[in-house]
């Protein structure tokens, strides 16, 4: 009995064993198939994806081709100066413009981002024959300095002295000399037109009783997008300008405009825009329209016709407003200036300097002041 007791139990532990390794080796099969699956879908996994690797890339470099394509006929676009009225609308209605230049599927392009220098500026100086040696001399010997092939003079008549000084920039606009609505708008018109036929990003005016703050300026509009309507200025009342619009059966109608006393700029952008109402003398035609002077009709166009927007920019000083109350810790963050004389008191920067006797409207101390390396300035 204890024999067969212990064949019994011999019988039991073989037939557990072999159970044993039974479970064992069907691990090992399945751990076996789970292996060569994998390795299978790793395989057809590295097939497909060279394939659509090399699409993508051939779909890749197709793109490429089209993005460069479009950036370049996007440069012309954007840079041609002539025969644009006809492409005015397009500027309007951005989808129409760039179903014009982009063929086939849409193409997505980052633009580089837009940089102001100072050779993007044109910066205009209207003036006239009796104020040539009066107020043009102290500009030529200061802030004309730091921007002489950026800044064109805009007169009444030829003058082959300062024709000399200015190297060339100062344009004969065969206006009237005389103080008039017309006058001032056919300068302005001239000077609007010049602007257009050249490449520069940004229309900055100004008149001959200011000091424009050139680097300042050029760091303002860095800050603006030239591609953008922007019109930048200072307005020289209290509330908006309020007129009768006699096309429209004697309808008010009210804008802001920038005084033309202080400066403003306008960028390419919106100056195209302008150019059904204001190129090719439409400017003046606008002007006497409305009855209104040039820096009037500037903000007639611009507010009223064209809906765009003043952004108004303290940083320009006409001589509306009293110089003196400038502080002199905040003076090199201003764009512009201005003087005048009213009675026997000058309206100027306080800034202390040269003798008023040389010196009267200030613009000597205030350039040694805002840039005193300068070779005039006392050391």
């Amino acid at each position: 009995m204890a024999q067969m007791s212990r064949d019994g139990e011999q019988v039991i532990f073989i037939v557990e064993n072999n159970k044993m390794n039974f479970r064992n080796r069907k691990t090992l099969q399945t751990l076996t198939v789970v292996v060569l699956l994998a390795y299978t879908i790793l395989l057809v996994y590295q097939s497909f994806s060279t394939g659509v690797i090399d699409h993508e890339n051939m779909d890749v470099r197709t793109s490429v081709e089209k993005t460069r394509s479009f950036r370049q006929r996007l440069q012309r676009y954007l840079s041609r100066d002539q025969d644009l009225e006809g492409d005015l609308q397009n500027l309007d209605n951005p989808g129409t413009m760039a179903s014009n230049f982009i063929p086939g599927e849409v193409t997505q392009v980052t633009m580089r981002p837009f940089m102001t220098e100072l050779n993007d500026m044109f910066i205009s100086v209207k003036t006239t024959k009796h104020f040539h040696k009066e107020r043009l001399p102290i500009i030529l010997k200061t802030w004309f300095q730091l921007a002489k092939d950026q800044t064109w003079f805009f007169t009444d008549t030829n003058d082959y002295d300062f024709q000399k000084m200015t190297n060339g920039h100062m344009i004969n606009t065969n206006c009237s000399s005389s103080h008039s609505r017309k006058a001032l708008c056919c300068k302005m018109s001239v000077e609007f037109d010049t602007f257009i036929e050249t490449d520069k990003k940004w229309f900055c005016h100004f008149d001959d009783d200011n000091y424009v703050n050139i680097p300042r300026l050029v760091d303002f509009l860095g800050d603006y997008n030239p591609r953008e309507d922007w019109y930048l200025g200072k307005p020289s009342i209290q509330a908006p300008l309020e007129i009768i619009n006699k096309d429209k059966s004697s309808q008010k109608v009210k804008f802001w405009f920038a005084t033309g006393g202080a400066g403003f700029c306008l960028s390419k952008a919106l100056a195209l825009k302008m150019m059904p109402v204001a190129s090719g003398g439409k400017f003046i035609s606008t002007g006497e329209k409305i009855r209104l002077p040039d820096d009037v009709t500037m903000g007639y166009i611009i507010e009223h016709l064209l809906k765009k927007p003043l952004t108004v920019v303290d940083q320009f000083h006409s001589h509306l407003e009293p110089m003196k109350f400038i502080r002199r810790d905040i003076l090199k963050d201003q764009i512009s200036f201005s003087y005048s004389k009213n009675k026997e008191e000058w309206n100027v920067v306080k800034i202390e300097g040269f003798d008023t006797k040389y010196d009267t409207n200030r613009f000597l101390s205030l350039h040694c002041f805002l840039f005193p390396e300068t070779r005039f300035c006392p050391r």
